[in-house]
């Protein structure tokens, strides 16, 4: 003979549950955003090293030029007839959290003739 199941046996099985999964869903929600977030500001810094790169390549202010990220870092250098230029900026979650990662891009550009020409 099988014992009848009484309803209500089991109540706060979901709460346990919900309570013991919460944190893990959320820490995979942050994770995800970072991701997105660490993506477009990466596409960003290529973009502002691209724009740096030519600038500087054509004899003006690179950093100036470019439009970075907030808290971007721009370096430029090169020597001869190259200019590198690499953006870096921080990641950081929820807004104003602790800094996670640190994203970079890089550009080279050759230097137009009358600049090179003119430095020789």
């Amino acid at each position: 003979m099988r014992r009848r199941r009484w309803p209500g046996r089991d109540r706060g099985a979901f709460t346990a549950e919900l309570a013991a999964g919460l944190p893990a869903l959320m820490l995979l929600l942050f994770a995800g955003l970072t991701a997105v977030k660490a993506v477009t500001v990466q596409a960003q810094c290529v973009a502002a090293a691209r724009e740096a790169a030519l600038a500087e390549a054509r004899g003006e202010t690179g950093p100036g030029a470019a439009a970075a990220p907030p808290g971007a870092v721009i370096e430029i250098g090169g020597a001869g007839e190259m200019v590198t230029a690499r953006v870096s900026a921080p990641i950081r979650v929820l807004g104003r959290g602790p800094t996670v990662i640190t994203v970079e891009g890089s550009a080279v550009a050759a230097r137009e003739p009358a600049i090179v020409a003119g430095a020789g």
